[in-house]
């Protein structure tokens, strides 16, 4: 049954800011919920059924509650809040307290630059799990933030002493091009492969304090190759696109795990470049470490997409090709993962070690 709802928002600064450049935010939430909202001064009046009216009011005010604590709101936050539901979200916690927040509630993740939070029930399970375990895998498509947020961890730990430094590394393979021979010292051949881990870094830490760091040593961004004889004591450390590991690779970088350090594997196995025949370290990973207690694996799906709507699309149309070349006996599908379950229902890390429904 249709209906009217009036909600009064009494700062009128913060009332423009809820609803976005040519009212775009309250656009936003009435294509998501159904409904119409109206507004009249200090008021918004949302028209439309009963149950539809009352989450959008929830919203509302839980989006205008966020202003009041001076965080932003803009069409991702409004994104993730129509994922996610409105909650009530606590004061900002320190990170040692973070370090103890593992049971179900908002997270977030306070870097020197910005405030990060997951988006996603997935993206939620993936950083308490990567505080929880001190190896933890996150594995699904492009876009769904899993060396984001893992780096935004690292970053987090950092600051708050509970690492003395961070460690990135990457395999350096090349995406399906051969780009021969590159020039330059060390430092410049490899660094166009470690891009996405600078752009990553950049987001969390104003440019001199970084610089700093790396000069330091605090923070290192090497290639895969550079870890063989290592011991990492005391640091938070990260492979990106794991998938692109070899078998022999993956186990060299996972038993460089020392006292006091974090590992993280992040990968996409419907992106594997390695040469025909060879086989990835991820997936053997997986296979191999599963029912280990203590290590983690958290899967994401084209649903946990936090880039461009259309990556989403792009990544469940390539699902369903490769659904259908397996349905004809074809041995060309790579991105084939495990369903999602509901929110909850997944097996964390005690026992077997794996969220397996988790981001």
């Amino acid at each position: 049954m249709q209906g009217e709802t009036l909600l009064e928002f009494p700062d009128n600064r913060l009332l423009i800011e809820l609803c976005g450049p040519a009212d775009s935010h309250l656009a936003q939430i009435e294509a998501a919920l159904h409904v119409h909202i109206l507004r009249r001064g200090n008021l918004l009046a949302v028209v439309g059924p009963q149950a539809a009216r009352e989450e959008t009011a929830q919203l509302l005010q839980a989006l205008y509650a966020r202003l009041e604590q001076g965080r932003p709101v803009a069409a991702a936050e409004i994104d993730a809040a129509l994922r996610m539901g409105p909650e009530a979200e606590p004061a900002s916690r320190s990170p040692d307290e973070q370090l103890e927040m593992f049971s179900s509630g908002p997270i977030e993740l306070r870097t020197r630059k910005k405030t990060v939070e997951p988006r996603t029930e997935a993206q939620k399970d993936y950083v308490r799990n990567l505080f929880a375990n001190e190896m933890a895998f996150g594995i699904g498509p492009a876009g769904t933030g899993k060396t984001y947020l893992a780096v935004a961890v690292g970053v987090t730990m950092l600051i708050g002493g509970h690492v003395d430094r961070i460690i990135l590394s990457r395999p350096a393979v090349e995406a399906g091009e051969r780009l021969g021979f590159l020039p330059g010292d060390m430092k410049e051949k490899v660094d166009p492969y470690m891009q996405p881990l600078y752009d990553a870094l950049n987001d969390f830490l104003p440019g001199k304090q970084l610089a700093k760091l790396m000069e330091e040593k605090r923070i290192e961004i090497a290639p895969l190759a550079f870890m063989r004889g290592r011991t990492l004591s005391n640091a938070f450390v990260v492979l990106d696109e794991a998938q692109n590991a070899s078998t022999m690779q993956m186990k060299m970088f996972l038993t460089r795990l020392g006292e006091g350090s974090r590992m993280v594997i992040t990968g996409d196995r419907s992106q594997i470049d390695l040469p025909r025949g060879m086989q990835s370290g991820l997936v053997d990973a997986e296979r191999i470490l599963g029912g280990i207690k203590g290590i983690s694996f958290n899967y994401f799906t084209a649903k946990d997409v936090v880039r461009h709507h259309l990556v989403a699309r792009v990544i469940e149309a390539y699902d369903a090709a490769d659904a259908e070349a397996l349905a004809r006996g074809e041995d060309q599908a790579q991105g084939n993962y495990p369903p999602r379950r509901a929110p909850g229902s997944s097996v964390r890390s005690q026992g077997r070690g794996q969220g397996r429904d988790n981001g």
